[in-house]
């Protein structure tokens, strides 16, 4: 029977990292997909579509987990200031990617980890010390040299995607404040504000679908998201954060890949070694963040 119990524990353990990176992957096509709608349909046609097949996966599952679970989610107003973030997250993404390399907006993206960081002191009163104030000062320098310091830096997609990253942070940092509420009523939520605002900005840009192909992508946009999120919800229950966590930044390397193969995208220098020092400052703050937690649970206010 221990045997069992330990093949079994071992099993889950392998199982962890692979579903992490399915849900990267499955989240770069996502991406992928919703760069190459954007570039024919109106951007709240694109948002509105995806949210109402998200809903059909989502509707179910809140409906079994029982409605009053909705009414009574806790800090109403945090719930909205994250559903308005997500929101604002979502469409300046779809924008950002109709000028934008895939790669350049997912190395924006990825910088959110480092804004959570550096505004965790002011807003969750967390304690940093000055070795991650370091890295987050060198995933800074790299966010600047991915923006190539020039007057193309406040073009406005580069504007909207340093934007939509801080709002992709703060609706990060919002889910801190939130731990009681279960993940389908946060993604429920999100999906459905997306939804009304897709709704509210559809007629300006709406053009009929062109292709089957095209209408097969706009179903799957909201439903591969979906999975993705269930596949990455699902590898940090069975595996350890900091076994599965770093894996995220494979997200980059399936953005260069599809945006070289779906749209020619070659990947600028700039971006490379910005993109190289945002992962890894994120790297080191996540690997920092869990040594201080082990420390803290056997010698609580040990020096950073």
């Amino acid at each position: 029977m221990q045997a069992s119990h330990t093949s079994r524990l071992k099993s889950l353990s392998a199982a962890g990292p692979a579903l992490m990176l399915l849900g990267m992957l499955m989240f770069a096509l996502n991406d992928a997909m919703g760069k190459w709608l954007v570039s024919s349909y109106g951007l709240g046609q694109v948002v509105l579509l995806r949210s109402l097949a998200a809903l059909v996966i989502l509707v179910p599952i809140v409906w079994m987990a029982g409605l009053p679970a909705l009414r009574a989610a806790e800090r109403p107003w945090m719930q909205f200031a994250r559903v308005a973030c997500s929101t604002t997250e979502v469409f300046c993404f779809y924008f950002a990617v109709m000028y934008l390399p895939l790669a350049d907006v997912m190395t924006y993206w990825l910088a959110a980890p480092i804004y959570v960081a550096a505004a965790s002191p002011l807003l969750l009163g967390e304690r940093v010390g000055w070795r991650r104030w370091t890295a987050i000062a060198v995933g800074f320098v790299g966010v600047i040299i991915t923006l190539e310091p020039s007057s193309a830096m406040f073009t406005m997609p580069a504007v909207i995607s340093i934007i939509g990253s801080a709002a992709f942070a703060f609706m990060l940092l919002s889910g801190r404040f939130l731990r009681g509420t279960p993940d389908s009523t946060l993604v429920f939520f999100q999906v459905s504000g997306a939804g009304l605002a897709g709704l509210a900005f559809a007629p300006f840009g709406w053009s009929p679908i062109q292709s089957g192909l095209d209408l097969g992508l706009l179903a799957l946009l909201g439903i591969v998201a979906m999975a993705a999120h269930m596949l990455v919800n699902r590898a940090l229950k069975i595996s350890d954060a900091a076994t599965v966590a770093p894996l995220q930044y494979t997200l980059l390397l399936w953005a260069v890949v599809f945006g070289w193969m779906f749209f020619g995208d070659v990947p600028r220098l700039g971006m490379i070694v910005g993109a190289a020092l945002i992962v890894a400052s994120g790297l080191f703050i996540f690997i920092r963040e869990q040594m201080l937690k082990k420390r803290d649970a056997v010698l609580p206010a040990i020096p950073e």
